[in-house]
């Protein structure tokens, strides 16, 4: 069995944003991408055959086409039958056009790692294995080791869908938007690259860009969604998420902040009926886990409202990420959101307003291994005596009522098949 300690490490440059308290990554400082610039010249390019193509494109005839849908989703999880227990698979409501869709109880995560070819490669490896092994989500965002990880998942799935691994529709594929990243395969002066690309093309004003980071002008998420497209090499994002909108409220008026965030989603609805995501999300840090007299705190309910406001009943508005682990329980436990005039956590608030939940952080990065007390690991006796300190934080998030799924960061095979052993027990929920 493989150490539990995930062995990932931020960029040098990695720091936590003064807007938002919790991490958000900023645009690398010009030395940062000078040094990159180096280290690039140094070797060829693990992606040096990706096409280039222009971001302004919305529609690619190379792009894979489809999407996940509820008859690719189900066969492979029936491709599993005999190899997980009953509750790995589950369902994920999604709308008319696709159908439900089984995702595992799992999802891949893609967040932690340098700007390196050789993570790149681990990153591909990883994700890999992981459908091989009965995982079929993946979660990215653009800002990711700077687009890396979008184009490292890219390069995977066309592989995997070119040698009949899997097809397209069978797997779910989500990344965010909201931070700006500069694309690792160009080589830029990032005040300028910001300018120029953003700023002179209207894709955003000086005065919607906050903190250095952060952006939710529905111009720029068009933007990005296309540079995502490019580096997943898909027709189709199934689920693009509007990332730490809640980053803006220490800076911004929040009525401005709601405005935007409601724009955002009247983009996103667009997005839709082009054809270029199936349904789109809040990737939330504090935002619902917070109380309501706090800075950073959004409504789930005024957000479904501002849903049916621009998309109408039938909007696309259908899922949110949080944190959930053995340390954060908060959303399951604290009464942050009200709904219909009664306070309740925000695992409850999403079920009453017909919003799924993704946990992330599942494992906390790590941050709790080798500090288990007995008391904890003798709460997971249906995982086996040989259980891992990452397993029994797995199990938790994959017990938990109101949680669809937990998201881990994986970028080491040995995880991977470590953490995808536990798809052989049962997922009761845990009261």
């Amino acid at each position: 069995m493989a150490s539990v300690r995930t062995l990932l490490r931020a960029r040098p440059w990695r720091q936590r944003a003064s807007v938002s308290g919790y991490g958000a990554r900023f645009a690398a400082p010009t030395e940062h991408v000078q040094h990159a610039r180096t280290e690039q010249q140094q070797q060829q390019h693990f992606f040096s055959s990706m096409p280039a193509t222009s971001p302004a494109s919305s529609a690619n005839s190379n792009y894979i086409p489809g999407r996940a849908d509820a008859a690719g989703t189900a066969h492979y999880a029936q491709r599993f039958a005999g190899q997980t227990a009953v509750g790995h698979f589950r369902t994920l409501r999604a709308t008319p056009q696709v159908g439900d869709l089984i995702v595992s109880s799992l999802g891949h995560g893609t967040y932690l790692g340098s700007d390196s070819d050789s993570e790149d490669r681990e990153y591909m490896e990883a994700v890999t294995r992981s459908l091989t092994l009965g995982i079929n989500f993946i979660d990215c965002a653009s800002n990711f080791r700077n687009m890396r990880s979008e184009v490292a998942v890219g390069a995977c799935l066309t592989r995997a869908i070119k040698q009949k691994l899997i097809d397209r529709n069978e797997v779910l594929v989500c990344t965010k938007g909201g931070f700006l990243s500069f694309d690792f395969r160009e080589d830029i002066e990032p005040r300028t690259y910001i300018d120029d690309t953003y700023v002179k093309t209207g894709l955003f004003q000086l005065n919607e860009f906050v903190g250095g980071c952060h952006c939710l002008s529905g111009p720029f998420l068009k933007n990005q969604l296309e540079l995502s497209r490019r580096n997943f090499n898909l027709d189709v994002v199934d689920i693009y998420f509007v990332h730490n909108p809640e980053i803006q409220l220490n800076v911004v008026p929040r009525q401005t902040v709601l405005s935007r965030i409601k724009n955002a989603f009247a983009a996103l609805e667009e997005c839709v009926s082009e054809g270029k995501i199936t349904m789109y999300g809040v990737a939330s840090w504090n935002a619902f886990r917070t109380n309501s007299s706090a800075k950073l705190h959004l409504s789930l309910e005024e957000l479904v409202h501002f849903a049916k406001e621009v998309g109408g009943e039938n909007h696309h508005f259908k899922v949110i990420q949080l944190p959930f682990n053995l340390k954060l329980q908060d959303a399951a436990t604290a009464p942050t959101q009200t709904v219909r005039g009664k306070r309740m956590p925000a695992l409850h608030a999403a079920h009453h307003l017909g919003i799924q939940v993704i946990g992330t952080a599942a494992i906390n990065q790590a941050n709790f291994m080798n500090c288990f007390s007995p008391e904890v690991r003798e709460r997971f006796p249906e995982i086996g005596e040989r259980r891992t300190e990452a397993q029994c934080a797995l199990q938790f998030v994959r017990t938990t009522p109101g949680l669809t799924l937990g998201v881990v960061g994986m970028r080491n095979i040995m995880h991977v098949e470590e953490n995808c052993s536990l798809f052989r027990y049962p997922t009761s929920p845990r009261q």
